[in-house]
């Protein structure tokens, strides 16, 4: 029983620890609640998926996504975006999303990978919505966007502070709201595009630069039982994020793409795939 429910367990513990650890450093009551928030949301989540629910992984996105995007952007008015990343970094305060990116973006996958994008991302709880549940055609070679976009982040906010703009914090606000439209809108446009409910997680975002590179390193990961498959490729054919789980020679590149929605684990008719 323990082992079932080992993983909910110690993503809890994890964020817990984190909850405590920056509510006694800062001395502020607001990081208790949010950490244990999120930790408490992906960790009953993953234990209601462990009792074979499987609408929960979409549940957590939801309660967490929205929580991020509705209480700590809209109403918190607060930049949750890599945008407001760059703006506190600038300032240099280590508050809102400075510590929400390196928990969940920078230091966070070497745990759980690409988590965030299948359990808490707000503009992915929208498109796993739409109808193309998995990619249907070749990846393409357009990785190069999501730098574009990560620098065209860096050197707005740069400019701002260069030029000496007035109400930064109201502008970071505004470009909130106006940079979560123009996600919404790439993405769904790209999805429909490509058929392709994800290529705007594979090609755009520019959060991605992050999370990649730790992510190769997760210790959460989906493994193959070699011996166990017989290379179907049906785990291909269902990944959202057109994966091969299961060849060995590339492992480590899927490990950096996986957002752990476990499709694979749950259809593999071998039982070849764990997490």
């Amino acid at each position: 029983m323990l082992k079932k429910y080992a993983v909910p367990l110690v993503i809890w513990l994890l964020f817990a620890a984190i909850a405590v650890g920056l509510w006694l450093a800062l001395e502020n009551v607001f990081y208790l609640f949010n950490f244990l928030y999120i930790g408490t949301g992906l960790a009953v989540g993953m234990a209601l998926y462990a009792q074979g629910k499987k609408w929960a992984r979409n549940a957590v996105q939801w309660v967490v996504g929205l929580y991020l995007f509705v209480y700590l952007g809209v109403f918190g008015q607060e930049n949750m975006q890599i945008e407001g990343f760059w703006y506190y970094l600038f300032l240099g305060v280590f508050e809102a999303a400075t510590i929400h990116y390196a928990v969940a973006k920078i230091f966070g996958p070497l745990v759980f990978g690409r988590g965030f994008c299948g359990y808490a991302c707000w503009t992915a709880m929208v498109l796993d919505l739409l109808p193309f549940k998995a990619q249907t055609g070749p990846r393409r070679r357009w990785g190069v966007v999501r730098y574009i976009a990560f620098a065209a982040s860096l050197i707005f906010v740069a400019a701002l502070f260069l030029l000496g703009a007035q109400g930064l914090a109201q502008i970071m606000w505004y470009a909130f709201l106006a940079g979560n439209l123009l996600y919404y809108g790439v993405g769904v446009a790209l999805a429909f595009a490509l058929r392709d409910n994800r290529a705007f997680c594979k090609y755009v975002c520019p959060v991605a630069v992050f999370l990649r590179p730790a992510s190769r390193f997760a210790l959460l990961r989906v493994r193959v039982d070699e011996g166990a498959c017989v290379s179907c490729g049906k785990c291909r054919r269902l990944c959202p994020m057109g994966l091969d789980i299961s060849d060995p020679a590339c492992r480590r590149e899927n490990a950096a793409d996986c957002i752990l929605c476990l499709r694979c684990v749950e259809e593999c008719p071998q039982k070849a795939l764990k997490f």
